[in-house]
């Protein structure tokens, strides 16, 4: 099925500029969702994320509404009177009497309602059905039939048009929530979703084709660090490399400075992330590794949350014998380094034989034997309560990847999310993506998809598919993506076994790569930030409030957008230093030269080729909107438009 371009799936700059002013300061927002100040997935990074920017849009007439978490509560609200009276009324009658009360204004200000997922939904019907003046949006950022459907192991995008909505959702026990978000789809003002591959999926399950496609965006200037990214990924690289020390004592075989870091990461969705996709690629890699008598190891990490009781006791030993060795290296260390200060105080050159003595000698071999180890290094860093049933481990088996020393692929499941205070494996998800080389995320279902997303903006290659909504918007956006770094599998036009092997074949090319090559890579990598900043994909979320405004609100707001014939926006350029010959379609960027060892056969200029990258995207595009936020700072003498120019 085709992908139809629609007004959202426009270039960044390709969307129409607004003659008309949208005056804001007689308008309010609300933004109601389960996950606002409650982490349970991608929505609450969507909605932390974006509030920055909306609240600079909306000033004081911003509110964001979600469930009561005490603990949540504790940690992420800073509780305060509000100043608006009405909203004080409002709250101090909701407090006293159950929400059974509104407060009403005198001049009741122009409502915008934007509702996520059918778990808010019931607010957005119940607003219609009591037709209430609110202009109402919901957004759906992944359907809940659809979600249900893959896990299923059904062909879901070629049947698409098949399914019997009705019978499916009511098989599944679903069909009373189904309705629901069916219902919020169709009663709101403004329809949207999170990208043009989940807008087909809207259109066949909901029946009803999005209004808007609201990319998500991430604040990148969290993630910013200049030309440091390279320094910390080094750093990063370094910690995870300590982690492997005593993860593969005894069996650490292989060289670190060869050794590749891969990982998948995300909710425990074992088809629809993909991760059964990347254990068969795995097998098939480490089988070209080793018929190629490649000197590079792969170490792929699952970071994906299951159910365990605790951490492997072999693991926690690993990591103990791993600093035991370390303290034996310093003790000996600080004893060589007396015994050579002392003979250098008395102006003779050491005699290296008598340097090290027999108790030296015997604390080492000490530590030697502590390191022999019988059994083969873990696959999983925890006790699963259901080992025998886990979809990852029955796949291990099933492959015979046991991380023996044969084999050039390793693999370590780590089922919980990383955390600084782990006694394990001490860092924040951050820091560990910044420390791979690689993130694979070969989802079957992802409406979205952060994780490709985080990477990118860390600096960090990536491979995605086309099926999920990360995947798309760099396909529309960048005209080569892998010269960037971003690896497209194609999951939608080809079998499970075509996929797979087009995977092996993005990891092998990667395997390939020298750590010059990475390098320049990873530079192009970080440059797509831009293209992910809520400075950018926010004004989708614009175009959706005032298309919702104006619907609600015909005698006040007006909103005639323009139906593109094409993409009138900008696509990224293959890079300068990527020759454009038809040859270098099929690999993976850039390319390796004749001549690897020689940098001047490879042409590249890193700030030549980033200020050709930049000048491809504007500059954030304001909307023309007054509210009390812009009316103060016109008081302080400063313009609308002096503010743009200084993002």
């Amino acid at each position: 099925m085709p992908l139809a371009r629609s007004l959202s799936v426009t270039s960044l700059s390709g969307l129409e500029e607004w003659d008309e002013e949208f005056d804001l300061e007689d308008a309010v927002l609300f933004e109601i969702a389960w996950e606002v100040a409650n982490k349970v997935g991608g929505i609450y990074t969507v909605i932390q994320t974006k509030a920055r920017l909306t609240a600079e849009e909306w000033g004081e007439n911003y509110f964001l509404v979600g469930p009561y978490v005490e603990s949540n509560v504790r940690t992420q609200v800073e509780l305060i009177e509000p100043t608006n009276p009405v909203l004080k009324r409002t709250i101090d009658k909701m407090n006293a009497s159950g929400c059974k009360y509104v407060a009403q204004s005198e001049e009741p200000p122009h409502v915008v309602a934007h509702f996520h997922e059918w778990l808010a939904g019931l607010g957005l019907v119940l607003c219609r059905h009591r037709q209430l003046p609110v202009a109402t949006i919901f957004t759906t950022h992944a359907t809940l039939l659809g979600r249900y459907l893959c896990a299923g192991n059904v062909d879901f995008y070629n049947n698409l048009a098949e399914f019997n909505v009705d019978k499916e959702a009511g098989d599944r026990q679903i069909y009373h929530r189904y309705c629901l978000e069916r219902a919020a789809a169709h009663c709101a003002h403004v329809f949207t979703t999170v990208s043009q591959i989940t807008a087909i999926e809207a259109e066949h399950l909901l029946k009803r084709k999005p209004d808007v496609v609201t990319p998500n965006g991430l604040n990148v200037k969290k993630f910013s660090a200049v030309h440091e990214f390279q320094n910390l990924h080094a750093q990063s690289k370094n910690r995870i490399q300590e982690f492997v020390r005593g993860h593969f004592y005894g069996h650490l075989d292989f060289n670190l400075d060869k050794c590749l870091f891969l990982f998948i990461a995300g909710r425990y969705e074992f088809s629809n992330k993909g991760a059964d996709l990347f254990l068969e690629a795995l097998a098939r890699l480490n089988y070209l590794l080793r018929v190629n008598h490649s000197d590079v190891t792969v170490i792929a990490f699952f970071i994906m949350p299951a159910r365990t009781n605790n951490f492997n006791v072999e693991t926690l030993k690993g990591q103990a014998v791993r600093k035991q060795l370390w303290d034996t290296a310093q003790t000996v260390k600080e004893r060589f380094g007396k015994k050579l200060y002392e003979s250098l105080l008395v102006g003779q050159l050491p005699d290296v034989s008598k340097m090290l003595d027999k108790e030296d000698f015997t604390i080492m071999k000490r530590a030697i034997f502590a390191t022999q180890r019988q059994c083969q290094p873990p696959i999983c860093t925890h006790n699963m309560l259901e080992d025998s049933s886990d979809p990852i481990l029955n796949c291990v088996r099933r492959i015979g990847l046991f991380n023996s020393s044969a084999d050039r692929v390793k693999i370590i499941f780590h089922p919980e999310f990383l955390s600084s205070t782990s006694p394990l494996l001490p860092m924040d998800y951050e820091e560990f993506v910044r420390g791979c080389h690689l993130g694979v995320f070969p989802s079957y279902y992802e409406p979205w998809g952060y994780t490709p997303a985080e990477c990118t903006v860390m600096g960090i290659p990536s491979i995605s598919t086309n099926l999920s909504g990360f995947g798309c918007f760099m396909e529309e956006h960048i005209a080569d993506p892998t010269a960037y770094g971003i690896y497209i599998l194609d999951r939608r036009f080809r079998g499970v076994d075509e996929s797979c092997n087009q995977l092996t074949s993005f990891l092998f090319q990667f395997c390939k790569q020298s750590r010059r090559q990475r390098i320049i890579q990873r530079n192009r990598t970080e440059r797509l930030s831009d293209l992910l900043d809520w400075r950018y994909l926010g004004r989708y979320y614009i175009s959706a409030r005032h298309m919702a405004l104006a619907k609600a609100f015909p005698d006040t707001y007006l909103y005639e957008p323009h139906d593109p014939t094409s993409t009138t926006g900008f696509r990224y350029p293959r890079p300068a230093s990527v020759p454009p010959s038809p040859a270098l379609s099929r690999h993976s960027s850039p390319r390796h030269s004749e001549a690897e060892d020689n940098d001047e056969d490879e042409r590249y200029d890193e700030d030549l080729e980033a200020e050709k990258d930049r000048v491809n995207i504007r500059q954030p595009y304001s909307m023309p909107f007054k509210n009390k936020l812009s009316t103060a700072n016109g008081a302080n003498g400063s313009s609308d438009g002096d503010a743009s120019e200084k993002n």
